[in-house]
């Protein structure tokens, strides 16, 4: 198993940044993609980002590209999620999540272990 748990600020201001971090532990080792997933107010769960834990490539939903970056950094086993020019529209609860098989990537019925979401508020 992989237990994910993540970090990071909260709530800000419209056009400020926050960062979200997921610490990961378990069988790290299995990991194949390292994604960030969020959930608004009555939508489903949306895709944000995602990494290749190893090779690093990386895979943004259109309307995060430019504003957010997804890391990882291999040796302290954590993914990061920087979001810059927020929106209000960006509120939601957001996910990390691990893909152990390569079948996740953009798609959240592919990953297999999620951390416990954390609610990110803009505000206008």
């Amino acid at each position: 198993q992989v237990q994910l748990v993540e970090s990071g600020g909260r709530l800000v201001q419209a056009g400020g940044s926050l960062r979200r971090s997921c610490a990961a532990s378990g069988r790290t080792c299995s990991i194949y993609t390292m994604g960030w997933f969020r959930q608004g107010p009555g939508k489903g769960r949306e895709f944000v980002a995602a990494i290749h834990w190893s090779g690093g490539n990386t895979y943004y939903a259109d309307s995060m590209t430019g504003r957010f970056t997804i890391s990882r950094d291999n040796a302290k086993l954590m993914a990061h999620l920087q979001m810059n020019s927020l929106k209000p529209t960006d509120t939601a609860v957001y996910y990390c999540a691990a893909d152990l098989d390569g079948s996740g990537w953009h798609t959240h019925e592919g990953y297999d272990y999620w951390g416990q979401g954390t609610q990110v508020t803009v505000s206008s």
